[in-house]
Protein backbone atom coordinates (compact mmCIF):
# COMPACT_ATOMS: atom_id res chain seq x y z
CA UNK A 1 0.00 0.00 0.00
CA UNK A 2 1.48 3.31 -1.10
CA UNK A 3 1.91 5.91 2.10
CA UNK A 4 -0.50 8.69 0.62
CA UNK A 5 -3.13 6.39 0.10
CA UNK A 6 -2.31 4.65 4.11
CA UNK A 7 -2.42 8.29 5.79
CA UNK A 8 -5.55 9.01 3.85
CA UNK A 9 -7.17 5.52 5.23
CA UNK A 10 -5.73 6.00 8.55
CA UNK A 11 -7.91 9.58 8.65
CA UNK A 12 -10.73 8.05 7.45
CA UNK A 13 -10.64 5.44 10.23
CA UNK A 14 -9.92 8.02 12.82
CA UNK A 15 -12.76 10.36 11.85
CA UNK A 16 -15.33 7.47 11.66
CA UNK A 17 -14.23 6.35 15.14
CA UNK A 18 -13.90 10.06 16.55
CA UNK A 19 -17.94 10.49 15.33
CA UNK A 20 -18.71 6.96 16.71
CA UNK A 21 -17.31 7.64 20.10
CA UNK A 22 -19.04 11.14 20.31
CA UNK A 23 -22.61 9.73 19.49
CA UNK A 24 -25.19 9.13 21.88
CA UNK A 25 -25.48 5.40 20.50
CA UNK A 26 -22.36 4.35 21.77
CA UNK A 27 -21.17 0.72 23.17
CA UNK A 28 -22.28 1.59 26.37
CA UNK A 29 -26.06 1.61 24.98
CA UNK A 30 -25.88 -1.08 22.14
CA UNK A 31 -27.80 -3.74 23.39
CA UNK A 32 -26.25 -7.03 23.76
CA UNK A 33 -26.25 -9.63 20.67
CA UNK A 34 -29.98 -11.95 20.44
CA UNK A 35 -27.93 -14.30 19.00
CA UNK A 36 -25.63 -16.55 21.52
CA UNK A 37 -21.83 -17.34 19.84
CA UNK A 38 -21.27 -20.90 20.87
CA UNK A 39 -18.31 -21.38 23.34
CA UNK A 40 -15.27 -22.82 22.49
CA UNK A 41 -14.97 -26.66 21.82
CA UNK A 42 -13.98 -28.70 25.39
CA UNK A 43 -10.23 -29.69 25.14
CA UNK A 44 -8.76 -33.09 26.77
CA UNK A 45 -5.72 -34.08 26.88
CA UNK A 46 -4.02 -37.16 25.25
CA UNK A 47 -3.64 -39.01 28.34
CA UNK A 48 -7.87 -37.96 29.07
CA UNK A 49 -8.28 -39.44 25.77
CA UNK A 50 -6.51 -42.42 26.35
CA UNK A 51 -7.86 -43.28 29.63
CA UNK A 52 -11.93 -42.26 28.40
CA UNK A 53 -10.84 -44.96 25.51
CA UNK A 54 -9.75 -47.66 27.76
CA UNK A 55 -12.17 -47.25 30.05
CA UNK A 56 -14.87 -47.94 26.85
CA UNK A 57 -12.76 -51.16 26.02
CA UNK A 58 -12.68 -52.63 29.55
CA UNK A 59 -16.13 -52.31 30.21
CA UNK A 60 -16.61 -54.02 26.52
CA UNK A 61 -14.69 -56.77 27.68
CA UNK A 62 -16.25 -57.36 31.18
CA UNK A 63 -19.44 -57.64 28.91
CA UNK A 64 -17.74 -60.59 26.79
CA UNK A 65 -17.48 -64.28 27.32
CA UNK A 66 -14.38 -66.07 28.70
CA UNK A 67 -12.25 -67.34 25.20
CA UNK A 68 -14.09 -64.86 23.07
CA UNK A 69 -12.72 -62.33 20.09
CA UNK A 70 -14.56 -59.28 19.60
CA UNK A 71 -14.12 -57.91 15.68
CA UNK A 72 -14.50 -54.65 14.89
CA UNK A 73 -14.41 -53.80 11.42
CA UNK A 74 -13.94 -50.03 9.44
CA UNK A 75 -16.70 -48.68 7.45
CA UNK A 76 -16.28 -48.77 3.80
CA UNK A 77 -16.14 -45.98 1.65
CA UNK A 78 -19.58 -45.05 0.31
CA UNK A 79 -19.59 -43.96 -3.85
CA UNK A 80 -21.51 -40.69 -4.63
CA UNK A 81 -20.96 -41.77 -7.95
CA UNK A 82 -18.39 -42.75 -10.11
CA UNK A 83 -14.92 -42.51 -8.35
CA UNK A 84 -16.50 -39.76 -5.84
CA UNK A 85 -17.22 -40.52 -2.60
CA UNK A 86 -19.44 -39.68 0.12
CA UNK A 87 -18.01 -37.71 3.05
CA UNK A 88 -16.47 -40.78 5.22
CA UNK A 89 -17.50 -41.43 8.50
CA UNK A 90 -16.36 -44.69 10.40
CA UNK A 91 -18.31 -47.21 11.98
CA UNK A 92 -19.61 -45.63 15.75
CA UNK A 93 -18.13 -48.40 17.46
CA UNK A 94 -15.18 -48.46 15.88
CA UNK A 95 -14.92 -44.95 16.72
CA UNK A 96 -16.43 -44.94 20.28
CA UNK A 97 -13.23 -47.57 20.98
CA UNK A 98 -10.21 -45.94 19.34
CA UNK A 99 -11.40 -42.86 17.89
CA UNK A 100 -9.79 -42.96 14.73
CA UNK A 101 -11.08 -42.41 11.39
CA UNK A 102 -9.09 -44.89 9.04
CA UNK A 103 -11.02 -46.51 6.30
CA UNK A 104 -9.45 -50.31 6.08
CA UNK A 105 -8.69 -50.89 9.79
CA UNK A 106 -10.00 -53.05 12.15
CA UNK A 107 -9.93 -53.56 15.94
CA UNK A 108 -9.81 -57.16 17.77
CA UNK A 109 -10.12 -57.38 21.62
CA UNK A 110 -9.24 -61.12 22.96
CA UNK A 111 -10.64 -62.09 25.95
CA UNK A 112 -9.37 -65.31 27.21
CA UNK A 113 -10.09 -66.20 31.16
CA UNK A 114 -8.32 -64.44 33.62
CA UNK A 115 -5.71 -62.87 31.75
CA UNK A 116 -5.62 -59.61 30.68
CA UNK A 117 -7.02 -58.92 27.52
CA UNK A 118 -5.32 -58.36 23.94
CA UNK A 119 -5.63 -55.34 22.51
CA UNK A 120 -4.45 -55.70 18.13
CA UNK A 121 -5.49 -52.41 15.88
CA UNK A 122 -4.95 -53.51 12.52
CA UNK A 123 -3.83 -50.08 10.47
CA UNK A 124 -3.09 -49.39 7.06
CA UNK A 125 0.68 -48.62 5.91
CA UNK A 126 1.38 -45.17 5.00
CA UNK A 127 1.40 -44.62 1.81
CA UNK A 128 3.10 -41.53 0.05
CA UNK A 129 1.38 -41.80 -2.97
CA UNK A 130 -2.24 -42.32 -1.20
CA UNK A 131 -1.18 -39.28 1.07
CA UNK A 132 -0.32 -36.76 -1.90
CA UNK A 133 -4.22 -37.23 -3.36
CA UNK A 134 -6.06 -37.54 -0.18
CA UNK A 135 -3.58 -36.37 2.82
CA UNK A 136 -1.92 -37.80 6.08
CA UNK A 137 -2.62 -41.16 6.92
CA UNK A 138 -2.20 -42.14 10.65
CA UNK A 139 1.43 -43.67 11.39
CA UNK A 140 1.29 -46.16 14.22
CA UNK A 141 2.37 -43.74 16.28
CA UNK A 142 -0.47 -41.19 15.94
CA UNK A 143 -2.97 -44.30 16.11
CA UNK A 144 -1.49 -45.17 19.76
CA UNK A 145 -1.68 -41.61 20.93
CA UNK A 146 -5.12 -41.14 19.85
CA UNK A 147 -6.48 -44.32 20.96
CA UNK A 148 -3.89 -45.83 23.45
CA UNK A 149 -3.89 -48.98 21.85
CA UNK A 150 -0.17 -50.29 21.92
CA UNK A 151 -0.40 -52.96 19.57
CA UNK A 152 -0.61 -51.92 15.86
CA UNK A 153 -0.33 -54.27 13.17
CA UNK A 154 -0.16 -53.34 9.62
CA UNK A 155 -3.95 -54.38 7.53
CA UNK A 156 -2.23 -56.64 5.61
CA UNK A 157 -2.02 -58.82 8.50
CA UNK A 158 -6.05 -59.06 8.89
CA UNK A 159 -6.51 -61.27 6.22
CA UNK A 160 -4.19 -63.91 8.21
CA UNK A 161 -5.57 -62.97 11.27
CA UNK A 162 -9.63 -63.77 9.63
CA UNK A 163 -7.85 -66.86 8.42
CA UNK A 164 -6.54 -68.39 11.46
CA UNK A 165 -10.08 -67.51 12.65
CA UNK A 166 -11.68 -69.82 9.68
CA UNK A 167 -9.24 -72.46 10.49
CA UNK A 168 -9.63 -72.07 14.13
CA UNK A 169 -5.10 -72.00 14.07
CA UNK A 170 -3.75 -69.74 16.56
CA UNK A 171 -2.53 -66.21 15.13
CA UNK A 172 0.84 -65.40 14.37
CA UNK A 173 2.16 -62.18 12.88
CA UNK A 174 4.71 -62.05 10.11
CA UNK A 175 7.08 -60.96 12.32
CA UNK A 176 6.18 -63.23 15.36
CA UNK A 177 5.79 -60.08 17.23
CA UNK A 178 2.72 -61.11 18.00
CA UNK A 179 0.62 -63.77 18.67
CA UNK A 180 -2.22 -65.55 20.69
CA UNK A 181 -2.04 -68.25 22.58
CA UNK A 182 -5.31 -70.25 22.56
CA UNK A 183 -8.21 -69.70 20.35
CA UNK A 184 -11.35 -68.18 20.69
CA UNK A 185 -14.75 -70.27 21.30
CA UNK A 186 -17.45 -66.78 20.36
CA UNK A 187 -16.64 -64.57 17.57
CA UNK A 188 -18.46 -61.31 18.64
CA UNK A 189 -19.36 -59.32 15.61
CA UNK A 190 -21.29 -56.36 14.73
CA UNK A 191 -24.83 -58.20 13.27
CA UNK A 192 -28.54 -57.08 12.17
CA UNK A 193 -30.47 -58.21 14.44
CA UNK A 194 -32.45 -60.56 12.16
CA UNK A 195 -32.57 -61.61 8.36
CA UNK A 196 -35.32 -58.87 8.30
CA UNK A 197 -33.07 -56.37 10.06
CA UNK A 198 -32.47 -54.19 6.83
CA UNK A 199 -31.32 -51.30 8.45
CA UNK A 200 -27.87 -53.93 10.06
CA UNK A 201 -28.11 -56.00 6.39
CA UNK A 202 -27.36 -52.41 4.95
CA UNK A 203 -24.83 -51.03 7.35
CA UNK A 204 -23.00 -54.65 8.85
CA UNK A 205 -22.88 -56.52 5.76
CA UNK A 206 -19.19 -57.40 5.12
CA UNK A 207 -19.93 -58.83 9.10
CA UNK A 208 -22.76 -60.51 8.60
CA UNK A 209 -21.03 -62.63 5.81
CA UNK A 210 -18.22 -63.38 7.49
CA UNK A 211 -20.34 -64.51 10.32
CA UNK A 212 -21.85 -66.94 7.45
CA UNK A 213 -18.49 -68.33 6.50
CA UNK A 214 -17.78 -69.46 10.09
CA UNK A 215 -18.12 -73.08 11.87
CA UNK A 216 -17.59 -74.23 14.87
CA UNK A 217 -18.05 -70.81 16.76
CA UNK A 218 -20.62 -69.31 19.14
CA UNK A 219 -21.49 -66.40 16.54
CA UNK A 220 -22.93 -63.73 19.26
CA UNK A 221 -24.08 -60.13 18.37
CA UNK A 222 -21.77 -57.32 19.66
CA UNK A 223 -24.57 -54.72 19.10
CA UNK A 224 -26.40 -55.05 23.00
CA UNK A 225 -22.89 -54.82 24.45
CA UNK A 226 -22.48 -51.31 22.92
CA UNK A 227 -26.23 -50.19 23.05
CA UNK A 228 -26.21 -50.78 27.13
CA UNK A 229 -22.59 -48.65 27.38
CA UNK A 230 -23.15 -46.34 24.83
CA UNK A 231 -26.81 -45.77 26.46
CA UNK A 232 -24.88 -43.85 29.08
CA UNK A 233 -22.99 -41.18 28.58
CA UNK A 234 -19.80 -40.31 30.23
CA UNK A 235 -18.92 -36.53 31.51
CA UNK A 236 -16.65 -37.05 28.88
CA UNK A 237 -18.92 -37.53 26.21
CA UNK A 238 -21.76 -34.86 28.07
CA UNK A 239 -19.15 -32.73 27.17
CA UNK A 240 -19.21 -33.48 23.58
CA UNK A 241 -22.14 -33.67 22.57
CA UNK A 242 -23.19 -29.96 24.68
CA UNK A 243 -20.89 -28.46 22.19
CA UNK A 244 -22.60 -30.55 19.11
CA UNK A 245 -26.08 -28.93 20.65
CA UNK A 246 -24.33 -25.29 21.27
CA UNK A 247 -23.04 -25.26 17.51
CA UNK A 248 -26.95 -26.19 16.90
CA UNK A 249 -28.22 -23.45 18.99
CA UNK A 250 -26.27 -20.86 17.39
CA UNK A 251 -27.38 -22.05 13.77
CA UNK A 252 -31.18 -22.03 14.64
CA UNK A 253 -30.54 -18.79 16.51
CA UNK A 254 -29.02 -17.42 13.06
CA UNK A 255 -32.05 -18.56 11.19
CA UNK A 256 -34.69 -17.13 13.00
CA UNK A 257 -32.94 -13.71 13.21
CA UNK A 258 -32.19 -13.93 9.30
CA UNK A 259 -36.31 -15.69 8.37
CA UNK A 260 -37.49 -12.24 7.50
CA UNK A 261 -35.00 -11.41 4.59
CA UNK A 262 -35.22 -15.13 3.31
CA UNK A 263 -37.39 -15.85 0.35
CA UNK A 264 -37.48 -20.13 0.10
CA UNK A 265 -36.14 -22.50 2.90
CA UNK A 266 -33.34 -23.15 1.36
CA UNK A 267 -31.78 -19.91 1.77
CA UNK A 268 -32.62 -20.92 5.58
CA UNK A 269 -31.01 -24.44 5.07
CA UNK A 270 -27.84 -22.62 4.15
CA UNK A 271 -28.10 -20.24 7.13
CA UNK A 272 -27.96 -23.34 9.87
CA UNK A 273 -25.30 -24.69 8.09
CA UNK A 274 -23.10 -21.95 7.10
CA UNK A 275 -22.73 -22.33 11.50
CA UNK A 276 -22.09 -25.48 11.47
CA UNK A 277 -19.11 -25.19 9.37
CA UNK A 278 -17.87 -22.05 10.73
CA UNK A 279 -17.90 -23.70 13.96
CA UNK A 280 -16.41 -27.22 12.74
CA UNK A 281 -19.18 -29.73 13.33
CA UNK A 282 -17.92 -32.88 11.62
CA UNK A 283 -20.88 -32.54 9.32
CA UNK A 284 -25.05 -32.56 10.16
CA UNK A 285 -26.57 -35.53 11.93
CA UNK A 286 -28.83 -35.90 10.15
CA UNK A 287 -30.53 -33.56 6.40
CA UNK A 288 -31.60 -30.68 8.00
CA UNK A 289 -35.50 -30.41 7.77
CA UNK A 290 -36.28 -26.63 6.97
CA UNK A 291 -40.03 -26.59 6.28
CA UNK A 292 -42.37 -23.66 6.16
CA UNK A 293 -46.13 -23.85 6.14
CA UNK A 294 -47.54 -26.35 5.15
CA UNK A 295 -44.31 -28.20 4.46
CA UNK A 296 -43.91 -28.25 8.06
CA UNK A 297 -46.65 -30.76 8.25
CA UNK A 298 -44.33 -32.86 6.80
CA UNK A 299 -42.10 -35.15 9.42
CA UNK A 300 -39.21 -35.44 7.45
CA UNK A 301 -39.25 -33.30 4.56
CA UNK A 302 -35.62 -32.16 3.23
CA UNK A 303 -36.23 -30.47 -0.41
CA UNK A 304 -35.88 -27.39 1.00
CA UNK A 305 -37.88 -25.61 -1.85
CA UNK A 306 -41.11 -23.85 -0.13
CA UNK A 307 -41.34 -20.45 -0.29
CA UNK A 308 -41.09 -18.37 2.99
CA UNK A 309 -43.57 -16.16 3.87
CA UNK A 310 -44.54 -13.76 6.71
CA UNK A 311 -47.45 -15.37 7.70
CA UNK A 312 -46.51 -18.67 8.12
CA UNK A 313 -44.90 -20.62 10.64
CA UNK A 314 -41.42 -22.07 9.75
CA UNK A 315 -40.53 -25.38 11.18
CA UNK A 316 -36.18 -26.32 11.56
CA UNK A 317 -35.36 -29.51 12.75
CA UNK A 318 -31.34 -29.86 12.57
CA UNK A 319 -28.32 -30.79 14.27
CA UNK A 320 -24.88 -30.23 14.13
CA UNK A 321 -22.58 -33.59 14.82
CA UNK A 322 -19.46 -32.98 16.14
CA UNK A 323 -16.99 -36.15 17.57
CA UNK A 324 -19.61 -38.19 16.09
CA UNK A 325 -22.07 -37.15 18.58
CA UNK A 326 -25.21 -35.52 17.32
CA UNK A 327 -27.31 -32.83 18.37
CA UNK A 328 -31.16 -32.54 17.73
CA UNK A 329 -33.28 -29.77 18.08
CA UNK A 330 -36.18 -28.52 16.57
CA UNK A 331 -37.79 -25.02 17.01
CA UNK A 332 -41.06 -23.38 14.82
CA UNK A 333 -41.45 -20.07 15.01
CA UNK A 334 -43.27 -17.63 13.06
CA UNK A 335 -41.84 -15.42 10.16
CA UNK A 336 -42.88 -12.89 10.48
CA UNK A 337 -41.84 -12.52 14.52
CA UNK A 338 -45.49 -12.63 15.78
CA UNK A 339 -47.87 -15.98 16.57
CA UNK A 340 -51.52 -15.81 14.77
CA UNK A 341 -53.94 -16.48 17.47
CA UNK A 342 -54.51 -20.16 15.66
CA UNK A 343 -50.19 -20.50 15.45
CA UNK A 344 -50.41 -19.94 19.56
CA UNK A 345 -53.07 -22.05 20.19
CA UNK A 346 -51.65 -24.96 18.57
CA UNK A 347 -47.99 -24.00 19.55
CA UNK A 348 -48.95 -23.78 23.10
CA UNK A 349 -50.49 -27.54 23.52
CA UNK A 350 -47.25 -28.48 21.83
CA UNK A 351 -45.40 -26.20 24.88
CA UNK A 352 -47.47 -28.09 27.59
CA UNK A 353 -46.82 -31.33 26.44
CA UNK A 354 -43.24 -31.17 26.07
CA UNK A 355 -43.19 -29.47 30.03
CA UNK A 356 -45.75 -32.50 30.99
CA UNK A 357 -42.97 -34.88 29.91
CA UNK A 358 -40.06 -33.34 31.22
CA UNK A 359 -41.71 -33.29 34.69
CA UNK A 360 -41.71 -37.21 34.62
CA UNK A 361 -38.03 -37.59 33.82
CA UNK A 362 -35.72 -39.35 36.09
CA UNK A 363 -33.93 -42.00 37.13
CA UNK A 364 -36.15 -45.40 37.76
CA UNK A 365 -38.75 -44.08 35.98
CA UNK A 366 -39.96 -45.60 32.27
CA UNK A 367 -39.75 -44.22 29.01
CA UNK A 368 -43.36 -44.59 28.19
CA UNK A 369 -44.17 -42.52 31.17
CA UNK A 370 -43.13 -38.74 29.44
CA UNK A 371 -44.73 -40.05 26.69
CA UNK A 372 -47.86 -40.97 27.66
CA UNK A 373 -47.72 -37.23 29.72
CA UNK A 374 -47.01 -35.80 26.53
CA UNK A 375 -50.02 -37.94 24.84
CA UNK A 376 -52.56 -37.03 27.83
CA UNK A 377 -51.87 -33.00 27.33
CA UNK A 378 -52.17 -33.08 23.13
CA UNK A 379 -54.87 -35.11 23.32
CA UNK A 380 -57.17 -32.66 25.89
CA UNK A 381 -55.84 -29.96 23.77
CA UNK A 382 -56.81 -31.12 20.20
CA UNK A 383 -60.35 -31.83 21.96
CA UNK A 384 -60.77 -28.56 23.39
CA UNK A 385 -59.95 -26.86 19.95
CA UNK A 386 -62.29 -29.65 18.15
CA UNK A 387 -60.15 -31.20 15.88
CA UNK A 388 -60.85 -34.32 17.38
CA UNK A 389 -64.50 -35.49 18.84
CA UNK A 390 -63.40 -36.05 22.65
CA UNK A 391 -60.72 -37.44 25.00
CA UNK A 392 -60.18 -41.03 24.19
CA UNK A 393 -62.34 -41.17 20.59
CA UNK A 394 -61.32 -43.47 18.18
CA UNK A 395 -60.90 -43.20 14.45
CA UNK A 396 -64.26 -44.90 12.82
CA UNK A 397 -63.44 -47.97 11.63
CA UNK A 398 -60.28 -49.14 13.67
CA UNK A 399 -62.67 -50.34 16.62
CA UNK A 400 -62.06 -53.56 18.10
CA UNK A 401 -62.56 -55.67 21.07
CA UNK A 402 -60.20 -57.04 23.46
CA UNK A 403 -59.36 -58.19 26.73
CA UNK A 404 -59.64 -55.74 29.70
CA UNK A 405 -57.95 -58.07 32.19
CA UNK A 406 -60.73 -58.48 33.81
CA UNK A 407 -62.87 -61.31 32.98
CA UNK A 408 -64.72 -59.04 30.25
CA UNK A 409 -63.70 -56.45 27.13
CA UNK A 410 -63.38 -53.46 25.86
CA UNK A 411 -63.19 -51.51 22.82
CA UNK A 412 -59.87 -50.53 21.78
CA UNK A 413 -58.75 -48.63 18.33
CA UNK A 414 -56.45 -45.98 17.05
CA UNK A 415 -56.67 -42.62 18.61
CA UNK A 416 -58.20 -39.99 16.84
CA UNK A 417 -55.49 -37.69 18.36
CA UNK A 418 -53.23 -39.96 16.18
CA UNK A 419 -54.73 -38.16 13.36
CA UNK A 420 -52.35 -35.01 14.39
CA UNK A 421 -49.77 -36.39 16.75
CA UNK A 422 -48.53 -39.33 14.78
CA UNK A 423 -44.98 -40.05 16.10
CA UNK A 424 -43.48 -41.16 19.56
CA UNK A 425 -42.54 -38.57 21.98
CA UNK A 426 -38.76 -38.78 22.06
CA UNK A 427 -35.45 -41.42 21.25
CA UNK A 428 -32.58 -41.68 22.79
CA UNK A 429 -29.46 -39.69 21.34
CA UNK A 430 -25.66 -40.23 20.95
CA UNK A 431 -24.11 -41.21 18.31
CA UNK A 432 -26.69 -41.60 16.05
CA UNK A 433 -29.63 -39.01 15.78
CA UNK A 434 -31.44 -42.07 16.73
CA UNK A 435 -29.27 -43.76 18.93
CA UNK A 436 -28.85 -47.06 20.50
CA UNK A 437 -31.08 -48.63 23.53
CA UNK A 438 -33.36 -50.86 24.62
CA UNK A 439 -36.84 -48.68 25.49
CA UNK A 440 -38.24 -51.07 28.23
CA UNK A 441 -35.08 -50.30 31.06
CA UNK A 442 -35.56 -47.41 33.30
CA UNK A 443 -33.98 -44.21 33.23
CA UNK A 444 -30.53 -43.95 34.49
CA UNK A 445 -28.17 -41.24 34.99
CA UNK A 446 -26.45 -40.14 31.88
CA UNK A 447 -28.86 -41.22 29.84
CA UNK A 448 -29.99 -38.53 26.84
CA UNK A 449 -32.87 -38.53 25.23
CA UNK A 450 -35.28 -36.18 22.59
CA UNK A 451 -38.21 -34.75 23.88
CA UNK A 452 -40.22 -33.50 20.93
CA UNK A 453 -43.77 -33.45 20.93
CA UNK A 454 -45.61 -32.09 17.92
CA UNK A 455 -48.72 -31.58 15.97
CA UNK A 456 -49.40 -31.16 12.69
CA UNK A 457 -52.12 -30.32 10.66
CA UNK A 458 -52.33 -31.79 7.11
CA UNK A 459 -54.31 -30.57 4.62
CA UNK A 460 -55.48 -34.40 3.59
CA UNK A 461 -55.40 -35.91 6.68
CA UNK A 462 -59.11 -36.35 6.29
CA UNK A 463 -59.43 -37.57 2.80
CA UNK A 464 -57.85 -40.70 4.04
CA UNK A 465 -60.66 -41.66 6.99
CA UNK A 466 -62.86 -44.46 5.50
CA UNK A 467 -66.14 -43.54 3.45
CA UNK A 468 -68.34 -45.02 5.90
CA UNK A 469 -70.87 -42.96 7.87
CA UNK A 470 -69.72 -43.13 11.08
CA UNK A 471 -66.20 -41.29 9.51
CA UNK A 472 -68.48 -38.35 7.74
CA UNK A 473 -69.85 -37.77 10.73
CA UNK A 474 -66.66 -37.31 12.86
CA UNK A 475 -65.75 -35.61 9.95
CA UNK A 476 -68.30 -32.85 9.81
CA UNK A 477 -67.67 -32.34 13.34
CA UNK A 478 -64.14 -31.64 13.28
CA UNK A 479 -64.51 -29.91 9.64
CA UNK A 480 -64.91 -26.42 11.24
CA UNK A 481 -61.84 -26.72 13.52
CA UNK A 482 -59.95 -28.00 10.75
CA UNK A 483 -60.06 -25.33 8.08
CA UNK A 484 -59.16 -22.84 10.86
CA UNK A 485 -55.92 -24.49 11.97
CA UNK A 486 -55.01 -26.11 8.30
CA UNK A 487 -51.35 -26.43 7.28
CA UNK A 488 -50.08 -25.37 10.84
CA UNK A 489 -47.22 -27.65 12.00
CA UNK A 490 -45.46 -27.33 14.96
CA UNK A 491 -43.13 -29.49 16.63
CA UNK A 492 -40.59 -28.76 19.74
CA UNK A 493 -37.75 -30.84 20.31
CA UNK A 494 -35.25 -30.63 23.08
CA UNK A 495 -32.13 -32.44 23.67
CA UNK A 496 -32.46 -33.90 27.94
CA UNK A 497 -29.68 -35.63 30.19
CA UNK A 498 -30.68 -37.43 32.82
CA UNK A 499 -29.46 -36.69 36.05
CA UNK A 500 -28.97 -37.45 39.76
CA UNK A 501 -32.76 -36.09 40.50
CA UNK A 502 -34.94 -35.63 37.27
CA UNK A 503 -33.02 -33.94 34.24
CA UNK A 504 -31.12 -31.29 32.61
CA UNK A 505 -32.16 -29.21 29.43
CA UNK A 506 -29.35 -29.08 27.50
CA UNK A 507 -31.10 -26.82 25.34
CA UNK A 508 -32.12 -24.62 27.49
CA UNK A 509 -30.72 -21.77 25.95
CA UNK A 510 -32.99 -21.69 22.78
CA UNK A 511 -35.53 -19.58 22.96
CA UNK A 512 -38.84 -22.05 23.42
CA UNK A 513 -41.93 -20.23 24.46
CA UNK A 514 -43.97 -18.20 22.60
CA UNK A 515 -43.15 -14.92 24.63
CA UNK A 516 -39.35 -15.61 24.47
CA UNK A 517 -39.29 -16.48 20.76
CA UNK A 518 -41.07 -13.40 19.76
CA UNK A 519 -38.78 -11.29 21.77
CA UNK A 520 -35.58 -12.80 20.67
CA UNK A 521 -36.73 -12.12 17.18
CA UNK A 522 -37.99 -8.25 17.56
CA UNK A 523 -34.20 -8.10 19.37
CA UNK A 524 -32.47 -10.17 16.61
CA UNK A 525 -34.33 -8.13 13.91
CA UNK A 526 -33.13 -4.93 14.88
CA UNK A 527 -29.51 -6.29 15.13
CA UNK A 528 -29.58 -8.04 11.19
CA UNK A 529 -28.86 -5.94 7.91
CA UNK A 530 -31.71 -6.63 5.73
CA UNK A 531 -30.67 -7.60 2.28
CA UNK A 532 -32.31 -4.44 0.74
CA UNK A 533 -29.51 -2.52 2.61
CA UNK A 534 -26.97 -4.77 1.87
CA UNK A 535 -27.48 -4.42 -1.80
CA UNK A 536 -27.31 -0.65 -2.10
CA UNK A 537 -23.41 -1.07 0.03
CA UNK A 538 -20.06 -0.89 -2.11
CA UNK A 539 -18.51 -4.18 -1.61
CA UNK A 540 -15.67 -2.54 -0.17
CA UNK A 541 -17.79 -1.59 2.98
CA UNK A 542 -20.16 -4.42 3.07
CA UNK A 543 -17.66 -6.65 5.31
CA UNK A 544 -19.19 -8.40 8.22
CA UNK A 545 -22.99 -7.65 6.74
CA UNK A 546 -23.83 -10.39 9.46
CA UNK A 547 -21.04 -11.00 11.54
CA UNK A 548 -22.05 -10.83 15.48
CA UNK A 549 -18.62 -8.20 16.48
CA UNK A 550 -20.87 -5.11 17.56
CA UNK A 551 -18.34 -2.75 16.41
CA UNK A 552 -18.48 -4.06 12.62
CA UNK A 553 -22.09 -4.07 12.77
CA UNK A 554 -23.12 -0.52 14.31
CA UNK A 555 -20.64 1.18 12.11
CA UNK A 556 -22.20 -0.33 8.89
CA UNK A 557 -25.20 0.38 9.79
CA UNK A 558 -24.26 4.27 10.66
CA UNK A 559 -22.68 4.24 7.07
CA UNK A 560 -25.92 3.10 5.53
CA UNK A 561 -27.82 5.91 7.84
CA UNK A 562 -24.49 8.15 6.49
CA UNK A 563 -23.56 9.01 9.75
Amino acid sequence: MKPKCFLTLLCLICISTANFAASPNNFAKTEPFAIRTMPPAPKFTDSERQTELANRRAKVVAAMDDRSALILMSAQPKIYTGDVDFLYRQENNLYYLTNLKQASSALVLIKDGAAAAKEILFLPRREPSRETWNGRMYSPDDATRISGVKTILDASELDNFIQSIKDKKLFSSTDKSVSASTTPENIYLLLPDNERDSDGMREFPEEYKFSKSLSGYEIKNAQPIFADLRVIKSAFEQKLLQHAIDITIEAQERAMATAKNVRFEYETQAEIEYVFRRRNADYWGYPSIVGCGENGTTLHYVESQGAVKPTDLLLMDVGAEYEHLTADVTRTFPVGGKFSKEQAEIYQIVYDAQEAAAKTIKPGAMYYEPQNAARRVIEQGLAKLGLITGVGALVPGTEQQAPDGKGGTKTVGVPQFTLWFMHGWGHWLGMNVHDVGDYSKPFREGMVTTNEPGIYIRSDALDYLPKTPEAQAVIAKIRPAFERYKNIGVRIEDDMLVTKTGVEWMTRKLPRSISDIEAFMASASKQTISNKQAKQISPRIAVGVFDRDIIFTDMNRRLYNGK
